[in-house]
Order: structure tokens, then C-alpha cells, then sequence
């Protein structure tokens, strides 16, 4: 399985392991060995906690719950109550661990319940201090959230190698068809 880290934010890379919500959408989470996978891949934990199936089920419920926050804070509309409940839930257990080692290295461990905790601490934090540096890729299939922290504010692909790209590259063959 293949995973992105371009969103700026470990909740919104979260968020984003839905793929194409409006069409035709593909979910990468649909295993508790991948959400496992995903702990890892993205740095929240250095070594795998073997997720269940009901920490799937949570996740699930989480992501969904962030993704609809996040469009609403970005909207100016009012958060839906049972998404702040949802995130309430997870970000009051415990997060990851984190240890400084005395090499200056950093180790991070915990459960799959601390990895969402930690997730859902950073959607809060999204939500509360930057929701208007929140933007949807300008890819017409892409659906993925990213924090748009260039300097004027001007970024319209969540990654510049891969919506951008294609983006630009189509843009040039209908100027020269």
C-alpha cells in the first residue's frame, strides 16, 4: 500500500486515505493491517502496534469525523456537534509517547489508540488556529486537503509532483493540440 505525506498535517495525510471522494472514491484504510501500516508510514509511531478491528472501525469513524470538520471550519460554518464529539473522544486518551534518546534522536511508540489521540489533537488544532490555510487540491478528480502555507497564499495542488504536474502537463498539450 501506498501512502501520501503532502498535506502539511498528520490529520488532514489522515483524512487523506480517501482517495477521489466525490467519484469514484478508494479507501486505503480497509484493513486493520493497513491502518498498522499507515502508523508507521507516517511517522506517528517507529514501530508497528498491531491494530484490531475495532480500532479500524474507530479510525474510520474518526477520519470521516475530521474530514467533515475541516470543511466546515473552512466553510465558516458551525462544527457539527457529533464530529467535536467524535474528536473530543479520541484526542482525551492518551497520545503517543515520545522519548529523546541522547543522541538527539527522537522515538515515538504507543497503540493505535495513542496514534488517534494524536490525530485528532492535530485536527483540533488545525480546526482552531489555521482553517483558512485549508484548501482542497485544484485537481479536478483530487479531493485531498492540504494546508497552503506558501508565502502568498497562492498554492492550488496538494503536490506539486503529482496533481501539479499532471495539471500543467495537460494544460500544455490543449495549448499545442
Amino acid at each position: 500500500m501506498t501512502f501520501a505525506f503532502v498535506s502539511g498535517s498528520a490529520a488532514l495525510d489522515f483524512v487523506g486515505t480517501v482517495q477521489n471522494r466525490r467519484d469514484d472514491a478508494l479507501d486505503l484504510l480497509t484493513t486493520p493491517a493497513d491502518l498498522t501500516d499507515w502508523s508507521v508510514a507516517s511517522g506517528a509511531l517507529d514501530s508497528p502496534a498491531s491494530a484490531t478491528r475495532a480500532d479500524l472501525t474507530t479510525a474510520l469513524h474518526l477520519r470521516e469525523a475530521i474530514y467533515r470538520l475541516v470543511v466546515a471550519s473552512t466553510n465558516g460554518s458551525l462544527l457539527p456537534p457529533e464530529d467535536c464529539a467524535v474528536v473530543n473522544r479520541a484526542a482525551g486518551r492518551n497520545p503517543v509517547r515520545c522519548e529523546l534518546l541522547p543522541d538527539g534522536t527522537v522515538v515515538r511508540h504507543g497503540t493505535i489508540g495513542a496514534v488517534l489521540s494524536t490525530l485528532a489533537r492535530d485536527a483540533v488544532e488545525l480546526i482552531t488556529l489555521t482553517p483558512e490555510q485549508v484548501k482542497e487540491c485544484a485537481a479536478p478528480r483530487c479531493t485531498r486537503l492540504y494546508v497552503d502555507r506558501s508565502h502568498r497564499g497562492s498554492r492550488r495542488w496538494c503536490d506539486m509532483a503529482r496533481c501539479g504536474n499532471r495539471a500543467k502537463a495537460a494544460l500544455y498539450r490543449s495549448r499545442h493540440a
